[in-house]
Protein backbone atom coordinates (compact mmCIF):
# COMPACT_ATOMS: atom_id res chain seq x y z
CA UNK A 1 0.00 0.00 0.00
CA UNK A 2 1.53 3.02 -1.17
CA UNK A 3 1.79 6.28 1.02
CA UNK A 4 -1.20 8.48 -0.58
CA UNK A 5 -3.76 5.45 -0.15
CA UNK A 6 -2.82 4.83 3.40
CA UNK A 7 -2.84 8.57 4.31
CA UNK A 8 -6.04 8.97 2.08
CA UNK A 9 -7.75 6.45 4.59
CA UNK A 10 -6.14 7.85 7.74
CA UNK A 11 -8.07 9.42 10.48
CA UNK A 12 -6.39 12.39 9.63
CA UNK A 13 -7.23 12.19 6.33
CA UNK A 14 -10.40 14.64 6.36
CA UNK A 15 -8.95 17.20 8.33
CA UNK A 16 -5.75 17.17 6.11
CA UNK A 17 -8.34 17.68 2.77
CA UNK A 18 -9.92 20.67 4.53
CA UNK A 19 -6.93 22.49 5.55
CA UNK A 20 -5.53 21.96 1.40
CA UNK A 21 -8.97 23.21 0.65
CA UNK A 22 -8.75 26.14 2.58
CA UNK A 23 -5.46 26.72 1.42
CA UNK A 24 -6.68 26.90 -1.63
CA UNK A 25 -9.06 29.15 -1.16
CA UNK A 26 -6.38 31.57 0.50
CA UNK A 27 -4.29 31.46 -2.54
CA UNK A 28 -7.65 32.52 -4.75
CA UNK A 29 -8.03 35.59 -2.45
CA UNK A 30 -4.33 36.33 -2.94
CA UNK A 31 -5.66 36.64 -6.69
CA UNK A 32 -8.44 38.69 -6.11
CA UNK A 33 -6.58 40.71 -3.85
CA UNK A 34 -3.84 41.60 -6.70
CA UNK A 35 -6.07 41.87 -9.46
CA UNK A 36 -8.51 44.40 -7.10
CA UNK A 37 -5.70 47.18 -7.11
CA UNK A 38 -6.05 47.80 -10.50
CA UNK A 39 -10.18 46.37 -11.69
CA UNK A 40 -13.16 47.29 -10.22
CA UNK A 41 -14.96 44.05 -8.13
CA UNK A 42 -17.74 44.30 -10.75
CA UNK A 43 -15.00 43.38 -13.57
CA UNK A 44 -13.10 40.78 -11.30
CA UNK A 45 -16.90 38.41 -10.31
CA UNK A 46 -18.31 38.81 -14.01
CA UNK A 47 -14.85 37.88 -15.58
CA UNK A 48 -14.57 34.83 -12.40
CA UNK A 49 -18.24 34.04 -12.89
CA UNK A 50 -18.05 33.81 -17.02
CA UNK A 51 -14.73 31.67 -16.43
CA UNK A 52 -16.27 29.18 -13.72
CA UNK A 53 -19.38 28.80 -15.41
CA UNK A 54 -18.17 26.08 -17.89
CA UNK A 55 -16.65 24.15 -14.79
CA UNK A 56 -19.94 24.39 -13.19
CA UNK A 57 -22.08 23.86 -15.71
CA UNK A 58 -19.91 20.41 -16.48
CA UNK A 59 -20.65 19.49 -12.69
CA UNK A 60 -23.96 20.15 -12.55
CA UNK A 61 -24.75 17.72 -16.02
CA UNK A 62 -24.19 15.09 -13.62
CA UNK A 63 -27.54 16.07 -11.21
CA UNK A 64 -29.44 12.94 -11.42
CA UNK A 65 -32.63 14.31 -10.04
CA UNK A 66 -35.31 15.46 -12.85
CA UNK A 67 -37.33 17.99 -12.99
CA UNK A 68 -36.87 21.65 -14.59
CA UNK A 69 -34.93 25.20 -13.84
CA UNK A 70 -37.97 26.44 -12.26
CA UNK A 71 -37.37 27.13 -8.58
CA UNK A 72 -40.22 25.57 -6.40
CA UNK A 73 -39.73 28.27 -4.26
CA UNK A 74 -39.26 31.27 -6.12
CA UNK A 75 -39.18 33.81 -2.85
CA UNK A 76 -36.39 32.41 -1.40
CA UNK A 77 -34.17 31.47 -4.61
CA UNK A 78 -34.39 34.98 -5.30
CA UNK A 79 -33.56 36.13 -1.97
CA UNK A 80 -30.78 33.71 -1.64
CA UNK A 81 -29.67 34.67 -5.29
CA UNK A 82 -29.59 38.25 -4.14
CA UNK A 83 -27.81 37.52 -0.99
CA UNK A 84 -25.16 35.55 -2.97
CA UNK A 85 -24.56 38.32 -5.37
CA UNK A 86 -24.36 41.18 -2.82
CA UNK A 87 -21.77 38.49 -1.22
CA UNK A 88 -19.73 38.16 -3.90
CA UNK A 89 -18.87 41.86 -4.89
CA UNK A 90 -18.83 42.64 -1.25
CA UNK A 91 -16.09 40.25 -0.23
CA UNK A 92 -14.44 40.95 -3.23
CA UNK A 93 -14.00 44.64 -2.43
CA UNK A 94 -13.28 44.16 0.53
CA UNK A 95 -10.21 41.66 -0.26
CA UNK A 96 -8.99 44.31 -2.92
CA UNK A 97 -8.51 46.99 0.11
CA UNK A 98 -8.17 45.58 3.73
CA UNK A 99 -5.34 43.71 5.03
CA UNK A 100 -5.93 39.87 4.11
CA UNK A 101 -6.07 38.81 8.03
CA UNK A 102 -8.61 41.64 8.87
CA UNK A 103 -10.88 40.51 5.86
CA UNK A 104 -10.43 37.22 7.19
CA UNK A 105 -11.13 37.80 10.95
CA UNK A 106 -14.53 39.86 9.69
CA UNK A 107 -15.82 37.23 7.69
CA UNK A 108 -15.09 34.52 10.38
CA UNK A 109 -17.96 36.46 12.01
CA UNK A 110 -20.53 34.48 9.47
CA UNK A 111 -20.88 31.46 12.01
CA UNK A 112 -22.30 33.56 13.99
CA UNK A 113 -24.36 35.24 12.16
CA UNK A 114 -25.71 32.03 10.95
CA UNK A 115 -26.73 31.27 14.29
CA UNK A 116 -28.74 34.28 15.10
CA UNK A 117 -30.44 34.28 11.58
CA UNK A 118 -30.88 29.91 12.08
CA UNK A 119 -33.67 31.23 15.31
CA UNK A 120 -36.31 33.28 12.77
CA UNK A 121 -35.43 31.16 9.47
CA UNK A 122 -35.00 27.71 10.70
CA UNK A 123 -36.85 28.11 13.74
CA UNK A 124 -33.58 26.83 15.60
CA UNK A 125 -33.73 27.10 19.31
CA UNK A 126 -30.15 28.83 20.59
CA UNK A 127 -29.81 27.90 23.82
CA UNK A 128 -27.56 30.63 26.69
CA UNK A 129 -24.35 28.57 25.92
CA UNK A 130 -24.47 29.33 21.74
CA UNK A 131 -25.92 32.71 22.55
CA UNK A 132 -23.49 33.97 25.00
CA UNK A 133 -20.78 32.49 22.18
CA UNK A 134 -22.58 34.60 19.77
CA UNK A 135 -22.31 37.60 22.05
CA UNK A 136 -18.35 37.11 22.98
CA UNK A 137 -17.95 36.31 18.50
CA UNK A 138 -19.50 39.85 18.18
CA UNK A 139 -16.84 41.86 20.65
CA UNK A 140 -14.78 40.34 19.11
CA UNK A 141 -15.22 41.47 15.52
CA UNK A 142 -15.65 45.00 17.52
CA UNK A 143 -11.97 44.48 18.50
CA UNK A 144 -11.23 43.78 15.59
CA UNK A 145 -12.89 46.49 14.16
CA UNK A 146 -12.60 49.13 16.78
CA UNK A 147 -14.71 51.48 16.37
CA UNK A 148 -13.63 55.57 17.63
CA UNK A 149 -10.15 54.11 17.29
CA UNK A 150 -7.58 54.98 14.74
CA UNK A 151 -9.19 55.64 11.17
CA UNK A 152 -12.06 54.16 12.21
CA UNK A 153 -14.85 52.27 9.94
CA UNK A 154 -13.87 52.61 6.35
CA UNK A 155 -15.73 51.57 3.44
CA UNK A 156 -13.73 47.80 3.06
CA UNK A 157 -14.44 47.11 6.86
CA UNK A 158 -18.11 48.01 6.16
CA UNK A 159 -18.22 45.88 2.94
CA UNK A 160 -16.33 42.96 4.85
CA UNK A 161 -19.31 43.44 7.36
CA UNK A 162 -22.16 43.14 4.37
CA UNK A 163 -20.34 40.35 2.75
CA UNK A 164 -20.84 38.39 6.40
CA UNK A 165 -23.76 39.23 6.55
CA UNK A 166 -25.37 38.48 3.01
CA UNK A 167 -22.96 35.04 2.69
CA UNK A 168 -24.66 34.03 5.86
CA UNK A 169 -28.30 34.48 4.72
CA UNK A 170 -27.71 32.97 1.33
CA UNK A 171 -26.14 30.12 3.68
CA UNK A 172 -29.45 30.04 5.96
CA UNK A 173 -31.52 30.12 2.65
CA UNK A 174 -29.95 27.30 0.83
CA UNK A 175 -30.55 25.13 4.85
CA UNK A 176 -34.03 25.85 4.69
CA UNK A 177 -34.97 25.08 0.78
CA UNK A 178 -32.20 22.78 0.19
CA UNK A 179 -34.37 19.83 0.79
CA UNK A 180 -36.98 21.17 -1.58
CA UNK A 181 -34.99 22.56 -4.44
CA UNK A 182 -32.76 20.85 -7.42
CA UNK A 183 -29.09 21.56 -6.71
CA UNK A 184 -28.94 22.30 -10.61
CA UNK A 185 -31.38 25.46 -9.37
CA UNK A 186 -29.55 26.49 -6.11
CA UNK A 187 -26.26 26.59 -8.00
CA UNK A 188 -27.03 28.04 -11.43
CA UNK A 189 -29.17 31.03 -10.23
CA UNK A 190 -26.55 32.82 -8.44
CA UNK A 191 -23.98 32.45 -10.77
CA UNK A 192 -26.36 33.79 -13.57
CA UNK A 193 -27.53 36.33 -11.77
CA UNK A 194 -23.86 37.44 -10.95
CA UNK A 195 -23.11 37.00 -14.50
CA UNK A 196 -26.41 39.31 -15.75
CA UNK A 197 -26.16 41.64 -13.00
CA UNK A 198 -21.73 42.06 -13.32
CA UNK A 199 -22.75 42.43 -16.97
CA UNK A 200 -25.18 45.36 -16.52
CA UNK A 201 -22.63 46.99 -14.19
CA UNK A 202 -19.36 46.48 -16.21
CA UNK A 203 -19.55 48.83 -19.19
CA UNK A 204 -19.11 51.57 -16.01
CA UNK A 205 -16.42 50.51 -14.21
CA UNK A 206 -14.75 48.22 -17.06
CA UNK A 207 -10.86 48.42 -17.47
CA UNK A 208 -8.55 46.26 -20.42
CA UNK A 209 -7.47 43.30 -19.41
CA UNK A 210 -3.97 41.89 -20.10
CA UNK A 211 -3.64 38.37 -21.31
CA UNK A 212 -2.02 37.48 -17.82
CA UNK A 213 -4.89 39.20 -15.87
CA UNK A 214 -7.22 37.56 -18.18
CA UNK A 215 -5.12 33.84 -16.80
CA UNK A 216 -5.27 35.38 -13.29
CA UNK A 217 -9.33 35.48 -13.67
CA UNK A 218 -9.01 32.11 -14.96
CA UNK A 219 -6.59 30.23 -12.53
CA UNK A 220 -8.98 31.89 -9.67
CA UNK A 221 -12.00 30.16 -11.27
CA UNK A 222 -10.26 26.64 -11.43
CA UNK A 223 -8.91 26.99 -7.44
CA UNK A 224 -11.92 27.95 -6.75
CA UNK A 225 -13.42 24.49 -7.94
CA UNK A 226 -10.16 22.00 -7.10
CA UNK A 227 -11.10 23.63 -3.24
CA UNK A 228 -14.46 22.91 -3.38
CA UNK A 229 -14.24 19.45 -4.44
CA UNK A 230 -11.50 19.38 -1.73
CA UNK A 231 -13.85 19.95 0.67
CA UNK A 232 -16.32 17.80 -0.35
CA UNK A 233 -13.90 14.73 -0.39
CA UNK A 234 -12.90 15.97 3.50
CA UNK A 235 -16.52 15.68 4.90
CA UNK A 236 -16.44 12.41 3.58
CA UNK A 237 -13.70 11.38 5.47
CA UNK A 238 -14.57 12.97 8.36
CA UNK A 239 -17.44 13.88 10.75
CA UNK A 240 -18.31 17.81 10.07
CA UNK A 241 -17.33 18.91 13.89
CA UNK A 242 -13.79 17.93 12.34
CA UNK A 243 -13.85 19.77 9.21
CA UNK A 244 -15.69 22.88 10.08
CA UNK A 245 -13.14 24.70 11.97
CA UNK A 246 -10.47 23.94 9.21
CA UNK A 247 -11.93 27.06 7.78
CA UNK A 248 -10.01 29.06 10.35
CA UNK A 249 -7.02 27.71 9.16
CA UNK A 250 -7.10 30.88 6.31
CA UNK A 251 -5.81 33.09 9.44
CA UNK A 252 -2.21 31.73 8.87
CA UNK A 253 -2.14 32.18 5.11
CA UNK A 254 -3.76 35.44 5.47
CA UNK A 255 -0.78 35.93 7.54
CA UNK A 256 1.68 34.07 5.57
CA UNK A 257 0.70 35.51 2.16
CA UNK A 258 0.11 39.30 2.87
CA UNK A 259 3.23 39.42 4.33
CA UNK A 260 4.80 37.61 1.70
CA UNK A 261 2.78 39.27 -1.56
CA UNK A 262 1.79 42.62 -0.30
CA UNK A 263 4.18 43.43 2.96
CA UNK A 264 1.45 43.36 5.52
CA UNK A 265 1.91 43.47 8.76
CA UNK A 266 -0.85 41.92 11.40
CA UNK A 267 -1.88 44.17 14.33
CA UNK A 268 -2.41 43.18 17.62
CA UNK A 269 -6.37 43.93 17.56
CA UNK A 270 -6.75 41.97 14.75
CA UNK A 271 -4.83 38.72 16.44
CA UNK A 272 -6.81 39.24 19.34
CA UNK A 273 -9.87 39.50 17.89
CA UNK A 274 -9.42 36.93 15.46
CA UNK A 275 -8.75 34.66 18.46
CA UNK A 276 -12.10 35.62 20.08
CA UNK A 277 -14.25 35.26 17.05
CA UNK A 278 -12.62 31.93 16.26
CA UNK A 279 -13.06 30.41 19.90
CA UNK A 280 -16.55 31.42 19.59
CA UNK A 281 -16.85 29.92 16.16
CA UNK A 282 -14.93 26.55 17.21
CA UNK A 283 -17.40 26.44 20.74
CA UNK A 284 -20.56 26.86 18.34
CA UNK A 285 -19.54 23.89 16.26
CA UNK A 286 -18.79 21.60 19.17
CA UNK A 287 -22.46 22.63 20.41
CA UNK A 288 -24.43 21.49 17.09
CA UNK A 289 -22.43 18.70 17.43
CA UNK A 290 -24.16 17.48 20.32
CA UNK A 291 -27.05 15.95 20.45
CA UNK A 292 -30.12 17.02 21.59
CA UNK A 293 -28.80 20.85 20.78
CA UNK A 294 -29.62 21.48 17.37
CA UNK A 295 -32.08 19.62 15.09
CA UNK A 296 -30.90 21.92 12.10
CA UNK A 297 -26.87 22.20 12.85
CA UNK A 298 -26.80 25.15 10.41
CA UNK A 299 -23.40 26.01 10.87
CA UNK A 300 -21.81 22.59 10.52
CA UNK A 301 -24.57 22.48 7.53
CA UNK A 302 -22.49 25.29 5.42
CA UNK A 303 -18.94 24.38 4.03
CA UNK A 304 -17.74 27.60 2.35
CA UNK A 305 -19.25 30.87 1.82
CA UNK A 306 -22.04 31.18 -0.65
CA UNK A 307 -20.75 34.43 -3.20
CA UNK A 308 -22.51 32.98 -5.98
CA UNK A 309 -19.08 33.29 -8.04
CA UNK A 310 -18.57 29.60 -7.94
CA UNK A 311 -20.16 25.87 -7.09
CA UNK A 312 -20.53 25.76 -3.46
CA UNK A 313 -19.33 22.44 -2.14
CA UNK A 314 -22.46 21.31 0.48
CA UNK A 315 -24.63 21.19 -3.40
CA UNK A 316 -21.81 19.73 -5.19
CA UNK A 317 -21.52 16.98 -2.73
CA UNK A 318 -25.01 16.46 -2.88
CA UNK A 319 -24.63 16.15 -6.68
CA UNK A 320 -22.05 13.23 -5.80
CA UNK A 321 -24.16 12.00 -3.10
CA UNK A 322 -27.11 11.56 -5.54
CA UNK A 323 -24.83 10.15 -8.20
CA UNK A 324 -24.11 7.22 -5.70
CA UNK A 325 -27.92 6.66 -4.63
CA UNK A 326 -28.63 6.34 -8.69
CA UNK A 327 -25.92 3.48 -8.96
CA UNK A 328 -26.89 1.78 -5.80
Amino acid sequence: MSAFTRLSQSAFAGPLLAVLAFAIFSAHDVIVKTLGGTYSPVQIVFFSVLLGLPLATMMLMRDPTDGNLLPRRPGWTALRTLSAAIAGVSIFYAFSVLPLAQTYAILFATPLLITILSVPVLGERVGIRRGAAVLVGLLGVLIVLRPGQGDGLSLGHLAALLGACASSSASIIVRKIGAEERNVVLLLYPMMANLVLMGLALPFVYQPMPLADFGAVGLMAALALVASLCVIAAYKRAPAFQIAPMQYSQIIWAVIFGALFFGEMVDLYTIAGAAVIIASGIYIVMREDKANVSENRPVLATRTRDTGTYPRAGQLGRLDDGQEDEKR
